[in-house]
């Protein structure tokens, strides 16, 4: 299983996982510096082709293909590989035969006896069957946990679209009785209109021209009173109801079903770095240039970092919430525990208590581990969404604006738990004078 889903990611140049995968118009996938090189190497011929099929492309437009970066990125951040690998091999080493140990963190096989076990002191170890096992017993879960997430999806559309019919059809039967009461009301009308006319065919009849000129006025204004417009269309009925933008009004009605979405969090000031200026309402923090301000001390008080806890702690249950880092140039986002120290230089990493990534050097983007995790990104983020299942030990970050992966911390946490935000200080040339604005999707 393992190396068909490999096979299916190799570049057919390099044959390597997919770096940077773009496709053609034939629909063949490469590595873009691979696919590039061997269109530099064409120039003297004039044409550039495909390596697989031959097919030669005047001008070609090389798309980036998003789907299959997220499925390298994802097949590259699991152990699947590691795991099988070390589940095939008979000993660690030639000397600890017996000793089948495999470090999830590292993705390797190790001897508890010849590795120094320093290495391994903050890692995921356990045995090779039992991580065989456990990836398997994952997966089965995966599967059960998307299939109910879609079939949530499903039965709430499918609930909604019953209850739009139902509306559709209580909207037309109500149309229909206004309609039968104005074409009664019209046949009376008609009815009595006729009668008008039949004594006014009478009356000419029986008397001379002069008398039935003189009656037809008092006649008249008697019918006049009788008759009354009747519009016989159905203006009325609400078809824009069930036009317009349909899809967003059902995404609308079914926002308030979903959870979690992305949760309105404040930002607690009595944490805040006496540089850090907040907005009135507490959601959004930037880095003031001028001097620090006259707050009060306190232990809860970042003297350091310039950095601010939000207000809600978690120790349960699952959270969601989007922070926009646009138009900087550095910041850090995350969790951070409620007992961390706020004093002083403090290190940035899951054993300080704080679990994090970074954007950094203006254009690169890190997990806050020990060593730093170089994070896949391609381009620049706008929007990170934290998600934090606290009882899963789960904590996971996200490209906001399409919810591609970015990171996943799996911990166990030590208690309760505060969101966790710097913005990064400011400088004199104008870069990272943006602040970080937590976003709220209101319906």
């Amino acid at each position: 299983m393992a190396c068909s889903l490999k096979d299916e990611l190799l570049c057919s140049i390099c044959l390597s996982i997919y770096q940077d995968p773009v496709s053609l118009g034939c629909e063949h996938y490469f590595c873009r510096r691979c696919i590039t090189e061997h269109w530099v190497r064409q120039e003297a011929q004039g044409a550039r082709d495909c390596p697989e099929c031959r097919r030669t492309f005047a001008e070609p437009a090389l798309a980036p293909s998003l789907k299959l970066a997220n499925i390298v990125e994802r097949y590259s951040a699991f152990p699947l590989d590691a795991i099988l690998n070390a589940r095939r091999a008979a000993r660690p080493c030639q000397a600890h035969d017996k000793v089948k140990l495999f470090c999830l963190t590292d993705r390797a096989l190790l001897c508890f006896f010849c590795d120094e076990p320093a290495l391994h002191e903050q890692h995921q170890v356990t045995g090779i069957d039992d991580a065989f096992e456990e990836l398997q017993s994952s997966t089965k879960s995966l599967r059960t946990t998307i299939g109910e997430a879609f079939e949530r999806l499903h039965r709430l559309l499918r609930e909604r679209q019953k209850a739009m019919l139902e509306e559709l059809e209580a909207d037309t039967a109500r149309t229909l009785t206004d309609i039968e009461q104005k074409v009664q009301r019209y046949s009376q009308q008609l009815r009595k209109v006729q009668e008008g006319a039949q004594i006014l065919q009478e009356r000419l009849a029986e008397t001379d021209r002069h008398t039935f000129l003189a009656g037809v006025a008092s006649l008249s204004e008697r019918l006049k009173g009788k008759i009354h417009e009747t519009n016989l269309t159905y203006e009325d009925f609400p078809t824009s109801k069930y036009t317009g933008p349909l899809q967003y009004t059902i995404w609308k009605s079914l926002f308030q079903d979903i959870h979690p979405v992305p949760a309105a969090l404040t930002l607690d000031p009595g944490t805040a770095h006496q540089r850090l200026i907040l907005s009135d309402d507490c959601t959004i923090v930037a880095y003031g240039n001028l001097h620090p301000q006259p707050l009060q001390d306190s232990p809860k008080r970042f003297d350091v970092e310039v950095s601010v806890l939000g207000s809600e702690a978690f120790s349960s249950g699952v959270h969601y919430w989007e922070v926009v880092v646009a138009e900087k140039t550095q910041w850090v986002i995350g969790l951070a525990h409620e007992a961390a120290s706020r004093k002083g230089s403090i290190q940035i990493q899951p054993s300080r208590g704080f679990y994090c990534i970074v954007m950094h050097d203006g254009n690169q983007y890190s997990a806050c581990t020990e060593p730093w995790t170089r994070l896949n990104v391609r381009d620049k983020l706008d929007k990170v969404g934290v998600f934090l299942d606290y009882d899963q030990g789960l904590l996971i970050f996200y490209n906001a604006d399409d919810m591609s992966w970015l990171y996943t911390f799996r911990e166990k946490f030590p208690g309760k738990l505060c969101s966790y935000f710097s913005p990064g200080q400011s400088h004199a040339n104008g870069k990272n004078v943006q602040p970080l604005r937590i976003n709220t999707v209101r319906i």
